[in-house]
């Protein structure tokens, strides 16, 4: 079985309006219906756009239609299913609020979010909400592919496994453990300073700010105690870091998720041949038909590091891969996992 969620929102008549996204959902099911088979019919493909045409319909982008879809996308999973997810819109970020992050990225205090057209009155989507819906129903042995155009995607499914090239192909680390450990320890001698201050409102001012701070460390602790940096990896993936996160003790899903930017950065809207387009969408699709014309298959660390190259020149962005799973990134990128094929 194959299934395809393919979104894509332009905030038509909005301050913050795009041009490009539902161009991007249109080249993204030509891409999938010409060049991978994918079925249209209305059981194994929903297109969802804030054209004005969806108004009032199920597949006008809002929150309650979003999360639906999302549901849907995944439910009934079997295996050897591909599953496919694409998202081209707003990207933001909003604050953590009960502590339960798995992110990628521990130095962004909050959660990356997607923003549905009607995300002002009704909410955004998170990135706890998105594991939980997408990553966490979906069976062991079905792979979903995930590709979002859109600022501060890089941990946007809460994902463990984070590969990410610089400009240059050299390692870049967010936050290791030895990061927090020396958060803690600057929080301590922070402490003991405050102790033996003598009492006033700027004191009084501190121990707030440091009592937060001290809570975010423990947020931070219960993330990274689980991470393990292995510098070596830099070396032998072409410049990538490997980053892992929480949800350690969940079922490990076949999971990709190739993001636009990392969480502290955007992603271009542009124009592309006199055509509006989202950066990330162009390259991942340019780089995946180059490979299909040579006749290459692109493993996922080159279709990764390929991204980047079409839009380095242009474009400050950097792509990301994250996965659920320790899976080899020297494999071919295909959107279906053969029978039997598990990579640990």
């Amino acid at each position: 079985m194959k299934k395809a969620l393919i979104i894509g929102i332009n905030y038509y008549n909005q301050s913050y309006q795009l041009s490009g996204c539902i161009n991007d959902a249109t080249n993204v099911r030509e891409y999938l219906v010409g060049d991978h088979a994918f079925p249209q019919d209305a059981d194994s493909m929903v297109v969802m756009t804030d054209d004005p045409e969806n108004e009032n319909t199920l597949l006008y982008p809002t929150r309650a239609n979003m999360m639906n879809a999302l549901s849907w996308l995944v439910q009934d999973t079997s295996e050897g299913d591909t599953v496919w997810l694409s998202y081209s819109g707003h990207g933001g970020q909003t604050t953590d609020s009960d502590g339960n992050r798995p992110a990628a990225d521990a130095a962004i205090d909050g959660l990356d979010t997607i923003c549905p057209v009607d995300f002002e009155s009704e909410g955004q989507i998170d990135s706890t909400t998105l594991h939980r819906t997408l990553v966490v129903p979906l069976h062991p042995q079905a792979r979903l592919t995930i590709l979002f155009d859109c600022c501060h995607s890089g941990s946007a499914c809460a994902l463990p496994y984070v590969y990410r090239p610089d400009e240059e192909g050299n390692v870049s680390v967010v936050q290791t453990v030895t990061d927090t450990f020396q958060q803690g320890a600057t929080l301590i001698m922070a402490a003991n300073q405050l102790v033996h201050a003598p009492l006033s409102i700027d004191t009084l001012t501190n121990a707030n700010t440091l009592l937060h701070g001290f809570t975010g460390f423990a947020k931070n602790l219960a993330t990274v105690s689980h991470s393990v940096f292995h510098p070596e990896d830099g070396d032998d993936n072409d410049g990538l870091v490997k980053l892992e996160t929480s949800f350690a003790t969940e079922e490990v899903k076949d999971v990709w998720m190739f993001s636009g930017c990392s969480d502290d950065q955007t992603s271009a809207d542009t124009s592309i041949n006199g055509v509006a387009t989202g950066a990330m969408s162009w390259a991942f699709i340019t780089a995946m038909r180059e490979s299909d014309a040579a006749s290459a298959p692109l493993s996922y660390i080159a279709l990764l590091t390929s991204t980047r190259q079409l839009l380095k020149d242009n474009y400050s962005q950097i792509p990301q891969l994250s996965c659920d799973g320790e899976y080899d990134l020297d494999q071919a990128i295909q959107v279906r996992q053969d029978k039997n094929e598990r990579r640990n």
